[in-house]
């Protein structure tokens, strides 16, 4: 039987999740295939990668070409076309492995919903609201709060999205007012900082105004408790880093790359 191969692309790879939880994944079900990383210096190398591994079945897409991986696609999922951002890749290929097709999905939005959902229940959300839509406040740009922004409007919350600079829908951090912060039921970081071994950063969040009961979710997860959750945990809130929703988008992709979506 041949190989079968996977991977994962980006720039900056360091220590993959990804890599660790799909080959322990083949080893423990005795499945003949093979996870890489792929670190690209830029997206426009995808065309070379995927013509010099001809066995390769399936890819995931991280920072930062989530969305600027988009024009190498030959199609996308609805869920990746509405969100605008593509997190997984599925290769599909002829008979002799002589041309491929490219179809772009979005995993990252199935895994943050399914793990955002069990958060506010143990929280002891209120799924009905009586008729007053919760807010949640966004923190970063980049292709992965895209799938975050599209996740939380579908949960029934109003989102706004903060960025270093101010733009079009997008508020910067100093405009962040104490009735913003305080009214957010949600605050949910979608950037790297924090990520090891940068421990000691965090968004500049004016966290002085978080208050009890609140939600702070980072999507980083190594370190396990970001310097963005310490303060965070420090004012009270309830606290989660993005480790559950990695495996949840992780089992979304081995969904799409078996035909299961």
């Amino acid at each position: 039987m041949v190989r079968n191969e996977f991977g994962l692309i980006g720039k900056v790879l360091g220590h993959s999740f990804s890599a660790r939880y799909f080959n322990e994944k083949f080893k423990n079900e005795g499945i003949d295939a093979s996870y890489e990383l792929f670190p690209l210096e830029s997206i426009d190398l995808l065309p070379e990668l995927i013509d010099s591994h001809p066995m390769l079945r399936g890819l995931n897409v991280t920072i930062p070409y989530k969305v600027d991986v988009i024009k190498y696609l030959d199609e996308l999922s609805e869920e990746a076309k509405e969100i605008g951002a593509v997190n997984v890749i599925k290769i599909n290929r002829d008979e002799d492995c002589d041309s491929y097709w490219l179809k772009g999905y979005n995993s990252d939005a199935y895994g943050f919903s399914l793990s955002m959902k069990q958060v506010l229940k143990s929280s002891g959300y209120d799924f009905n609201n009586n008729g007053n839509k919760p807010f949640a406040l966004i923190l970063g740009t980049g292709g992965a709060s895209r799938a975050i922004v599209w996740s939380m409007s579908n949960l029934g919350f109003d989102t706004q999205l903060v960025g270093r600079t101010h733009r079009e829908n997008c508020l910067s951090y100093g405009e962040l007012t104490p009735e913003l912060v305080c009214g957010a039921r949600v605050i949910v970081n979608c950037t790297p900082l924090g990520t090891s071994p940068d421990i000691n950063t965090a968004a500049p969040f004016p966290y002085q105004y978080l208050h009890e009961g609140q939600i702070c979710y980072d999507l980083v997860y190594n370190p396990a408790e970001t310097l963005f959750m310490k303060i965070c945990k420090a004012h009270g809130c309830v606290v989660s880093n993005g480790l559950e929703m990695l495996r949840l988008q992780a089992v979304g992709a081995w969904k799409i790359w078996n035909d299961q979506e």
